[in-house]
């Protein structure tokens, strides 16, 4: 009967245990944004220290990110932007670890929305003109130095 007491009172404790072992992600576990699949290494200059990437869409990855790659066998390096492109073309430089042509480019940096135009609701007193920084010239232009041979 205290065998029965014992295991009964554990299977009480135990499921509470259980729950608090399991918490919810934290705020900054659901920040971090999944990478996403922006293109595919389309060459590799002999000797050099860049590649170049063909886009997947738009290429709207700004100068300075890091990208990442992924490739057969667990293949893996490190770019980092450097804003130059060309069509459906961007240039990366090589940071650290080993790519071939055929690699998936990723990236997990979050292209900036555009800026959201304030809504109207027709009142013309609502808007206001534009804001000129400096007037316009209204002098008239300077008269051309006198030459001493010509009549005036």
């Amino acid at each position: 009967m205290r065998n029965f007491r014992i295991l009964a009172l554990l299977a009480l404790l135990l499921p509470s245990c259980a729950e608090k072992a399991q918490e919810q992600p934290t705020a900054k576990e659901e920040e971090k944004p999944k990478p996403r699949l922006v293109g595919r290494i389309a060459s590799i200059p002999a000797g050099r220290k860049f590649t170049l990437i063909q886009a997947y869409g738009k290429w709207d990855i700004p100068t300075g990110s890091i990208l990442t790659t992924q490739g057969p066998e667990g293949r893996a390096a490190n770019l980092l932007a450097t804003g130059e492109k060309l069509g459906q073309y961007a240039a990366a430089d090589i940071q650290s670890g080993i790519l071939e042509v055929g690699d998936g480019v990723y990236s997990t940096v979050i292209p900036p929305e555009p800026a959201a135009v304030p809504e109207t609701d027709g009142d013309p007193s609502d808007s206001q003109p534009p804001i000129t920084r400096d007037p316009p010239d209204t002098s008239p232009p300077p008269a051309p130095p006198h030459s001493p041979g010509l009549p005036q």
